[in-house]
C-alpha cells in the first residue's frame, strides 16, 4: 500500500507556481541570469581536472543554456558526450537546440543507472524534498556517475529578509513569511550522504550585488523568477507603505557611503559520486 500523503515531506513550495513565474520569467531571464551564469561556470570549471569522458550527461534547471554555454567555453567540453538540458519551465527551453525536456526535478524520468553526469545550476532549492531529489539523480546515474549541484544557500537575502521582518513588526505587529527559507552549508554535505552519494564535498561562494535602490533588486528576483513561491504565504500582501517602509529600512541598516545597498547571495555547490 502507497504510504499517504501525511507520510511525506512537508510541502513548502508551491511548484505549479513556481513553474508560472519561471515561464513569465523566460523571455527577459538574459537581463538578471548573472548568479546562474556564475554558478554555470563554476561547475564547468570543476569539471576541468576530472580526465575522464562523461557520454551522456543531464542538465537540470537549465534555464536559458547557462551551463551549456559555459561548458562549449571549457577545457571539459571534449569529454561530455550529449547534454540533455531539462527545466521544470517550458518556456526557459523554448527555442533551445539539442534535446531538451520540460520535467520537474522532484519526478526524474531518467531510468536507473543510465547517466554519467548529472548538474543541477540553481533549481534545488525550490524542491520540496531535496534528498528525494537527489536519491533519484543518483539512481539515474551509472555505478561512478557524477553529480555537481549549485543552489541557494542560507545567508540568501539576509539583508531584504531582515527589512522586511523589521518594517512588518513595525507596521503590523508581527511578522511573516516572505522570503523562501535556504539550506545552511553546515547540512549540505549531509545531504549527499543522506542520498546514498559518495565522497561527498560542500563549498560556498558568497556573492554580494549592489543596487542603488530595493525596489531594483526586488525587479531582478522577480526577472529571475526567484521570487517567493512558499504554500504557507503571508496572509497579506506587500502594500506600497510596507514596501517603502521596508525599502527605507533595507537603506538605513545596510546601505554604503554612495548611497547603494547590498544583496547578499550565498551559492552552495555540493559534489558527489555514485557508489561503485
Amino acid at each position: 500500500m502507497p504510504p499517504s500523503p501525511s507520510a511525506g515531506p512537508p510541502r513548502l513550495f508551491d511548484r505549479a507556481l513556481h513553474r508560472r513565474r519561471l515561464d513569465r520569467a523566460a523571455g527577459g531571464y538574459g537581463q538578471a541570469d548573472f548568479l546562474q551564469r556564475r554558478a554555470a561556470v563554476d561547475i564547468a570549471e570543476r569539471l576541468e581536472p576530472i580526465l575522464r569522458d562523461f557520454p551522456l550527461a543531464v542538465d537540470l534547471s537549465a534555464r536559458r543554456g547557462a551551463f551549456a554555454r559555459a561548458l562549449a567555453d571549457s577545457d571539459a567540453a571534449a569529454r561530455v558526450g550529449l547534454l540533455i538540458e531539462t527545466d521544470l519551465s517550458p518556456g526557459m527551453l523554448a527555442g533551445r537546440t539539442g534535446p531538451r525536456v520540460a520535467l520537474d526535478e522532484e519526478r526524474l524520468p531518467f531510468a536507473p543507472a543510465s547517466l554519467d553526469l548529472v548538474v543541477s545550476t540553481l533549481g534545488l532549492h525550490w524542491t520540496n524534498d531535496v534528498v528525494g531529489a537527489l536519491i533519484q539523480a543518483r539512481q539515474a546515474l551509472k555505478p561512478d556517475g557524477l553529480f555537481i549541484a549549485a543552489f541557494l544557500g542560507g545567508a540568501t537575502l539576509t539583508e531584504l529578509r531582515q527589512s522586511l521582518v523589521a518594517a512588518e513588526s513595525e507596521i503590523l505587529g508581527g511578522a511573516g513569511s516572505r522570503v523562501s527559507p535556504f539550506a545552511d552549508i553546515q547540512d549540505a554535505a549531509g545531504l549527499l550522504q543522506r542520498a546514498g552519494f559518495v565522497q561527498p564535498v560542500a563549498d560556498i561562494d558568497k556573492v554580494t550585488v549592489t543596487y542603488a535602490h530595493p525596489l531594483q533588486l526586488l525587479a531582478d528576483l522577480r526577472q529571475m523568477g526567484e521570487t517567493s513561491v512558499l504554500v504557507d504565504r503571508h496572509p497579506r500582501g506587500l502594500t506600497r507603505t510596507l514596501l517603502a517602509r521596508a525599502a527605507q529600512i533595507y537603506a538605513e541598516r545596510f546601505g554604503d557611503t554612495d548611497g547603494r545597498i547590498p544583496a547578499t547571495f550565498e551559492i552552495i555547490t555540493l559534489t558527489g559520486w555514485a557508489p561503485v
